[in-house]
């Protein structure tokens, strides 16, 4: 019984922690009159009841690390371009973001934004997270360099790839053969959107069929950035498709799942086998970049793609 409300105080302490109120922490201090440590497993309940808890005061100005559990501020999480402080761990980012961070200040136009998804499931996540399709494409400039880019999001329907999805993408390289630009696709996805059937699988074709004219017949220059996660039919088609594939450190990046994986073969498989790191050493893509120098190394790619 002193154990439990032992551990129900120390819930009560992170929680008051986690709110950021520091007259309550200094309150409870003085109620308990002791110092309370915390192990790393405590560390990891208390972000589990971090993720799941209704009220929650301090999700506006912290963000916890899902590897070593510590609390980021999230200005100084943005200014790091979504890099944890204390272990490097990568936190997701969004399309916006990303288009911040590597195109040049005012250059970016985007490109085909009328074709969208139906009404109802738009204008849900366009109130939700402000988006309209799990892909952004459009065109700027990297360091003076003219390209076309093309942005996956997870937070868009896990950002699975659906029939708008593939419009949109064959769009992007078809304009790209027009302009003669090479193009960057960013990856994040679960794969195929299976709401649409049959309609989703076929997108694997056309965007392949038309990689296929940009980068043979045209012999123009495509990247392709795989980010945790890049899995299904995104890996099984575009992803892997680049004349440079690149990849985020400690991504998950496979095509089927590990549950599956291990169904199929009746054996267990090692955790780290749909890691990046993995991957590499097996010759899955071509380099790991981490976030912080991949506008670097890829302005010095495409400068090389141009002497060429």
């Amino acid at each position: 019984m002193n154990s439990i409300l032992y551990n129900f105080k120390k819930i009560k302490y992170n929680y008051i922690m986690l709110t950021n109120n520091i007259n309550k922490i200094k309150k409870f201090n003085k109620l308990e009159n002791k110092k309370i440590n915390f192990n790393y497993n405590f560390k990891k309940f208390i972000y589990k009841l971090y993720k799941y808890c209704i009220v929650n005061k301090s999700k506006y100005l912290w963000i916890q690390c899902k590897n070593c559990y510590e609390l980021n501020y999230k200005k100084f999480v943005k200014s790091r371009i979504n890099i944890c402080e204390y272990c490097g761990y990568y936190f997701k980012i969004n399309n916006l973001d990303r288009i911040k961070f590597l195109i040049d200040k005012n250059t970016w136009n985007n490109i085909d934004e009328y074709i969208i998804f139906k009404k109802k499931i738009k204008n849900f996540y366009k109130k939700k997270i402000g988006l309209i399709e799990s892909i952004q494409i459009g065109i700027g400039q990297l360091k003076g360099i003219n390209i076309a880019l093309g942005i996956m999001d997870f937070k868009f329907m896990g950002g699975s790839m659906g029939s708008v999805v593939g419009e949109k993408i064959t769009c992007l390289i078809e304009y790209s053969i027009y302009k003669l630009l090479p193009i960057i696709l960013i990856c994040s996805s679960g794969g195929a959107r299976m709401q649409e059937g049959s309609l989703s699988l076929m997108q694997m074709t056309k965007i392949s069929s038309t990689l296929y004219n940009f980068q043979l017949k045209k012999k123009l220059f495509y990247i392709s950035i795989l980010t945790s996660p890049t899995t299904g039919g995104v890996t099984a088609s575009f992803g892997m498709l680049g004349n440079i594939i690149i990849s985020e450190p400690n991504s998950y990046i496979s095509f089927a799942g590990k549950r599956v994986i291990e169904q199929t073969l009746n054996k267990k498989i090692p955790e780290y086998s749909q890691k990046s790191e993995y991957l590499f050493k097996k010759g899955l893509f071509d380099i790991i970049v981490p976030r912080n120098i991949l506008k670097n190394i890829l302005n010095e790619l495409l400068k090389l793609h141009i002497n060429i």
